[in-house]
């Protein structure tokens, strides 16, 4: 038996090759004793063994495979392929407690974000009353003049929401993204709780867990509730790029889970400002769609001309309240990345209430004096770009070389409104199987929220872990992998 399985209680789980680490532990105690809530599982582990846990390791892999559960992985080249999604079969627990007031910061969070976008796509009061730089806006590349004064079924226009977390090495909680646009992962999230429910039900005896496998019926509520015909004739279509793009595999899964048609572009037409699917029995109105086409490519009519993925006459239909669009056109600029350091004033402008989540430090380069200090600290920075997504864009300045560095003072210099800095955020980590031993990974969590009727947070979220050793990147598609995420009932 391997020596990370041998115990007292206390035994060498953690990885001791990474040193002295400053990152706050989810699995140990600052004595590297399991925290209470790991204590069901870390006896599990224990009585099961090696031999065990790779075995259910080896099922699981295997599982994926055959249910063709992949994603997209991108080279330093630009190239790529798609791959079986990488779980580990370890699962993250948060307490009822702990996940209490991540709820709450969460609900708060979107709540204030529509509020803004509403102002910020009709009267600006925010802007005139300067708390939100307008500069800040007008230069966002996705703000979009386009759609002013536009009023979207319910004034909503965050619908789904994935707003990525991290715990700091005291171990609170801080939102570290907003991802308000065409948030993915949440597939990967049921998936994961899907095959670990399947190959460790032991793991669950021990536990009351709550579901997360109900979030396509509460996707499809929320939904139909933006229907202009109402609820009950609601007709549903989720609109993909099609099967090349990465996030296929999830667009097929919930329009599968929820029901209704997986459409592309040229599935849809546009008629008198309504759309319709193209079928065998002719064309049917459709109320609701839920996109995961980027603005850019939406509508050929509005924004790029050639684009041959969205459909010509949706922004028309949508502006004439024929159609709703989930999310909105327009949201982008809500987790514009600069716009990310006013989240906090967002809250209290709107809501009138001290935010319940913290933030990470944020500097602009528009700044001087940030910039200067930026430049200054680059191998203790995490640059970003505002408007990029899935670790695209980024320099991780302890990683990086001074080329790299170079290289980004002078993106920098020539755009300076794109890029963000932020001091490097030692995030939490875990315990892992590993290639037959228990090690630890760092992580972070993609809770997702969704707004209807109401404000819904799935008790959980993808937890995404990076599997190289010392790594703070968690992206699956820079090598990243996942954990089931379990929320206590009590």
């Amino acid at each position: 038996m391997l020596r990370q399985f041998q115990s007292n209680g206390a035994g060498p789980l953690f990885d001791r090759s990474e040193g002295p680490a400053m990152a706050y532990h989810e699995f140990y105690r600052d004595d590297f004793r399991p925290r209470d809530h790991y204590l069901p599982m870390w006896e599990h582990i224990q009585s099961a063994g090696q031999q065990l846990l790779a075995a259910k390791a080896r099922d699981a892999q295997l599982a994926l495979h055959n249910e063709g559960v992949t994603f997209a992985v991108y080279g330093d080249d630009g190239e790529g392929g798609e791959r079986v999604w990488p779980f580990d079969i370890l699962p993250r627990i948060i307490t009822a407690a702990e996940w209490h007031q991540i709820e709450a910061g969460l609900a708060q969070r979107v709540r204030a974000l529509n509020l803004f976008l509403a102002d910020i796509y009709h009267g600006q009061r925010i802007l005139k009353d300067g708390v939100v730089p307008p500069e800040l806006i007008y230069h966002g590349k996705a703000f979009r003049r386009e759609i002013m004064d536009v009023d979207p079924p319910h004034d909503l226009y965050i619908h789904i929401a994935g707003i990525d977390l991290v715990r700091d090495e005291a171990g609170h909680y801080l939102v570290l993204e907003d991802n308000v646009r065409t948030p993915s992962g949440v597939s990967y999230m049921i998936e994961n709780r899907i095959l670990e429910r399947r190959i460790l039900p032991e793991f669950f005896a021990r536990y009351q867990v709550r579901r997360v496998e109900h979030y396509p019926e509460l996707l499809l509520q929320a939904l139909r509730h933006l229907s202009p015909r109402g609820a009950d004739q609601a007709v549903v279509v989720v609109l993909t790029p099609g099967v090349f793009n990465s996030a296929y595999f999830e667009h097929s899964f919930l329009a599968r889970e929820m029901g209704v048609e997986l459409a592309e572009g040229r599935d849809l037409v546009c008629k008198n400002d309504r759309v319709y699917l193209k079928t065998t029995h002719g064309l049917q109105q459709v109320d609701v769609i839920y996109r995961r086409v980027d603005d850019d490519f939406l509508d050929p009519l509005v924004f790029r001309a050639d684009s041959v993925l969205g459909v010509a006459g949706v922004i028309d239909a949508w502006r004439a309240g024929n159609v709703a669009l989930a999310n909105a056109p327009g949201t982008g600029i809500a987790d514009d990345k600069a716009v990310y350091a006013y989240v906090p004033d967002i809250i209290r402008y709107y809501l009138g209430e001290t935010p319940i989540l913290g933030s990470v430090p944020t500097y602009h380069m528009t700044d001087h004096q940030d910039r200067t200090y930026v430049l200054d600290n680059m191998e203790k920075m995490v640059i970003k770009t505002v408007s990029a997504s899935g670790g695209n864009g980024m320099l991780m300045g302890p990683a990086s070389s001074a080329l790299q560095r170079a290289e980004f003072a002078r993106r920098i210099a020539a755009d300076p409104r794109h890029y963000v800095a932020q001091p490097v955020i030692r995030i939490s980590r875990h315990v892992c199987y590993l290639d037959g031993e228990l090690e630890s990974r760092h992580l972070d969590l993609r809770p997702f929220v969704i707004s209807g009727a109401g404000i819904q947070v799935v008790p959980g979220g993808l937890t995404r872990v990076a599997m190289t050793k010392g790594s703070l990147v968690v992206n699956a598609s820079r090598g990243g992998g996942s954990k089931d995420t379990w929320v206590l009932a009590a």
